[in-house]
C-alpha cells in the first residue's frame, strides 16, 4: 500500500492534489500526515516538501510525478481517449507551473474567509484564463467534471482553486463558481475541509501572508 505524506490540509494545496484523487478513486493509501514548522519533512522527501509518495522501496515526490506514477498503475486516473487525455494532461501541466498570481495572492488557508485588498492586473489575467480553461472543458466533454462525467487526475490539480474562491471570493463568473462548487461537495473534499477545520496548529509563514492579503472576515477554524 502507499504512504502519502502530506501538510497541514489548511494550507497545503500541493498536498490535496494526489490526497483528493487517490481518495476520489478510491485508491488505497496509508496518509501520512506532517506539520509544517514542527516535523522534518526530509526523514522521507529528498526535497525536504509535500506531497511525497512511498510504494515500498521507491519515493516520488512533486504532486504530477505522483500523479503519472498512480496513472501507470490503476486506471480512471486520467480519461482513457487519447486526445481527452492531452486536454487534461495539458490543463494538469498549466496549473502545475502557472498561475502565479492567484498562487501567490490567494494562498490556501481552508479555514478563513478573507476579503481581499484589491485585484491586481495579473490576478484578473489568472482568473479570466481559470474561467476560459474551465469553460472549454466543460463545453468540450460535457461536464460536470473537466473531462465529462467522471472526476480524473486534472480536477483533482484544481481543486485546491475550489478551496481558494471559496476562501477570498474573487470574480469570477458563474460557470466557474458553479464548477468549483462541484469540487467542493465532492466526498473527498468535505473530508479534507472538515480535517482542516479541526487542525489548531498555525504555521507563521502562512498565517503572516494573509495580513498583506485583505480583511479576515471570519475564521472558521478550532482554537483548542
Amino acid at each position: 500500500m502507499y504512504d502519502l505524506y502530506i501538510g497541514n490540509k489548511n494550507y497545503s494545496s500541493w498536498s490535496l492534489r494526489p490526497w483528493v484523487l487517490l481518495k476520489e478513486l478510491g485508491i488505497p493509501f496509508r496518509e501520512r500526515a506532517v506539520v509544517f514548522g514542527k516535523d522534518t519533512f526530509t526523514d522521507f522527501s529528498p526535497t525536504g516538501k509535500v506531497p511525497c509518495l512511498v510504494d515500498g522501496k521507491h519515493t516520488i515526490w512533486d504532486s504530477l510525478a505522483i500523479t503519472e506514477y498512480v496513472g501507470e498503475r490503476h486506471a480512471n486516473v486520467w480519461p482513457v481517449d487519447a486526445p481527452t487525455r492531452a486536454w487534461a494532461r495539458s490543463a494538469a501541466a498549466e496549473m502545475h507551473s502557472g498561475y502565479n498570481a492567484l498562487r501567490d495572492v490567494c494562498t490556501m488557508n481552508c479555514g478563513v474567509r478573507v476579503k481581499l485588498k484589491g485585484v491586481s492586473p495579473a490576478l484578473q489575467r489568472d482568473l479570466a484564463r481559470l474561467e476560459e480553461l474551465w469553460a472549454d472543458g466543460l463545453n468540450r466533454f460535457g461536464g460536470p467534471f473537466l473531462t465529462g462525467a467522471r472526476f480524473c487526475a486534472v480536477d483533482a490539480f484544481y481543486a485546491p482553486v475550489a478551496f481558494r474562491l471559496q476562501t477570498y471570493e474573487p470574480p469570477a463568473n458563474v460557470t466557474a463558481r458553479r464548477y468549483a462548487e462541484q469540487l467542493l461537495a465532492l466526498p473527498s473534499m468535505q473530508e479534507w475541509y472538515r480535517a482542516a477545520l479541526a487542525e489548531t496548529t498555525r504555521d507563521a509563514p502562512h498565517e503572516a501572508e494573509l495580513k498583506g492579503i485583505g480583511e479576515i472576515t471570519a475564521d472558521l477554524r478550532a482554537t483548542s
